[in-house]
């Protein structure tokens, strides 16, 4: 009965770790395309990560919204 109570406890404790971290990605603020090239830098796919990233300018490697 106690192997039960810890491994639900564990299963919940790492399901609420596991929304943290898309909540938290979530809430980081990206850049967008006008604002890249306005800053001196441009769009380009970065095929390693799958994303839209800014590359040079003021916001060099942040991922595009």
């Amino acid at each position: 009965m106690r192997r039960r109570l810890l491994g639900f406890a564990a299963a919940v404790i790492m399901a609420a770790l596991g929304t943290m971290g898309s909540v938290a990605q979530a809430a980081v603020p990206g850049v967008d395309e006008p604002t890249c090239t306005k800053t001196g830098g441009k769009v380009q796919y970065d095929s390693d990560t799958g994303l839209w990233i800014c590359v040079g300018g003021k916001y060099d490697d942040e991922p595009i919204n």
